[in-house]
């Protein structure tokens, strides 16, 4: 996690903060980008995992999955080849971090629904109020994946996480 934010203590709040903690400096904490990544998520299960984030009004965040074994040091390439399905809300453009990025033609929602299917091998976003389709990375994802948060670092509205369920 990087020293900018803050998790509540029932780790279901995340947010930015204008003090950086004083934290120790190692492998599994991202040091430049606001950004954290969840609990691995449990391979196990046999068709997937599903979880929301209530991201509200927020103007800016980034959500998705990555690898557990991406660089967290540095300037980060949010895109599936460094090991990064990331759905991106910025200055009021929604944008699969593809590479290249896709903008998204759809309205910005104020609960996202992120589904990794280990079947298909695929992560894919939902708006959670009305249930529509905003995007599926076609790439291939493997089943070492975490959840990957950042709550933007322009408003101290936290994202709100639901536990992963299984599918």
């Amino acid at each position: 996690m990087n020293p900018y934010l803050m998790v509540s203590e029932d780790g279901r709040e995340l947010r930015w903060t204008e003090q950086c903690q004083n934290l120790p400096d190692n492998p599994e904490r991202f040091d430049e980008y606001p950004c954290v990544l969840g609990n691995r998520l449990p391979a196990g299960r046999r068709h997937g995992c599903y979880w929301e984030v209530e991201v509200g009004n927020k103007t800016s965040w980034e959500l998705g999955v990555a690898r557990d074994s991406v660089c967290r040091k540095g300037q980060l390439s949010l895109s599936p080849g460094a090991g990064f399905w990331v759905l991106s809300l910025w200055d009021g453009k929604l944008t699969a971090l593809t590479d290249p990025e896709t903008p998204l033609d759809t309205e910005v929602p104020t609960r996202v629904g992120i589904y990794v299917d280990y079947e298909e091998e695929k992560v894919s976003f939902y708006n959670a109020v009305d249930g529509s389709d905003i995007y599926t990375f076609k790439e291939k994802i493997d089943r070492n994946v975490q959840p990957f948060f950042s709550p933007g670092n322009n408003d101290k509205d936290p994202l709100c996480i639901t536990q992963p369920s299984g599918a």
